[in-house]
């Protein structure tokens, strides 16, 4: 026996509704080789959305990719220099439906940014609590926010694209 929930995309909630980690993720994406996507995530997070302003903040020592080493070098100060910049951040408010205008913080540069995507609900989970489903993407060009390494490729081209995808897929509670 299967079960459907009923979803419909709205726009932001009023109140103030906080992000369920267990239940949220918050991760990059970045093309690697010109071939493949490279994908991370930053697993210690905080979101927050009240009355259409969204708020949050990852820390970079939190960030999760595949090879220890890579999860170094990404620490470092050749990428986020997760030791002078802890964190990175958005700061927002709703723009109109499934839009987010705001500012996001890289390694202590902040630039305008728009996150778009869907925000669904409201539901009512299995122990009462009302939730809202956020999915959100934005691109970025890592160079403007100091990520500067690359390395070049035989062929032509660098091993790493600008352009990077910041994504996050929020399960929101609403606060008590």
């Amino acid at each position: 026996m299967s079960t459907t929930i009923e979803q419909t995309t709205i726009s932001a909630p009023a109140g103030t509704w906080q992000a369920d980690p267990v239940h949220s993720s918050v991760g990059f994406e970045v093309t690697y080789l010109g071939v493949a996507t490279f994908t991370g995530e930053l697993t210690d997070f905080e979101a927050t959305l009240s009355d259409g302003t969204l708020a949050g903040k990852a820390r970079v020592a939190s960030i999760e990719v595949k090879d220890e080493n890579l999860k170094a070098h990404l620490q470092a100060p050749d990428f986020f220099d997760a030791e002078r910049h802890p964190e990175v951040s958005f700061n927002g408010t709703a723009a109109r439906e499934g839009v987010f205008e705001g500012e996001i913080t890289i390694k202590g540069v902040t630039k305008p940014a728009t996150l778009e995507g869907t925000i669904t609900g409201p539901i009512t989970d299995p122990y009462g609590n009302e939730r809202y489903g956020l999915s959100f993407r934005t691109v970025v060009d890592r160079t403007q926010f100091g990520l500067d390494w690359n390395a070049p490729l035989p062929g032509g081209g660098f091993a790493l694209a600008n352009d990077v995808t910041l994504k996050a897929e929020l399960s929101l509670v609403k606060a008590a």
